[in-house]
C-alpha cells in the first residue's frame, strides 16, 4: 500500500522498483506501471491523502534466471512537487529470497 504521513495531499506520486536480478521480458504490467529498465518498473499511484493511503498495487513478475536471493528497492520517485517532512521512509529494501512465496511490500 502507498500511504502519504502528510502533511498535504499528494495529487499524484510514482513509485520505483529496482531489482537487483534482471526480469524476464515480455511481461505485462498494470495500465499504472511501465517498465523502464529489464531491472527498473516505475508506477503511479494516484491521489494520496494527506494522512491516507491507497489500495495495494499487484505485480506478478519473474526473474530472467533463478537467483536464490534478491533485493528490491522501492523509493518515492515523484510527489507532484509536495514537500515531504520525513524523506528517510521514502526508501525501502527488501530481500526476496526463492522460496516460491508470493511477497508482499
Amino acid at each position: 500500500m502507498s500511504e502519504n504521513h502528510g502533511p498535504s495531499d499528494v495529487s499524484q506520486a510514482t513509485v520505483r522498483l529496482a531489482f537487483s536480478a534482471p526480469m524476464a521480458g515480455g511481461q505485462e504490467l498494470p495500465p499504472a506501471c511501465l517498465w523502464s529498465s529489464e531491472r527498473v518498473v516505475s508506477c503511479r499511484t494516484g491521489a494520496l491523502r494527506a494522512a491516507g493511503g491507497v489500495g495495494e498495487l499487484a505485480l506478478d513478475l519473474r526473474t530472467a534466471a533463478l537467483p536464490e536471493e534478491m533485493t528490491v528497492e522501492i523509493t518515492t520517485a515523484w510527489r507532484d512537487g509536495v514537500a515531504d517532512r520525513n524523506p528517510r521512509n521514502d526508501r525501502h529494501r527488501v530481500l526476496v529470497l526463492a522460496t516460491g512465496d508470493p511477497y508482499v511490500f
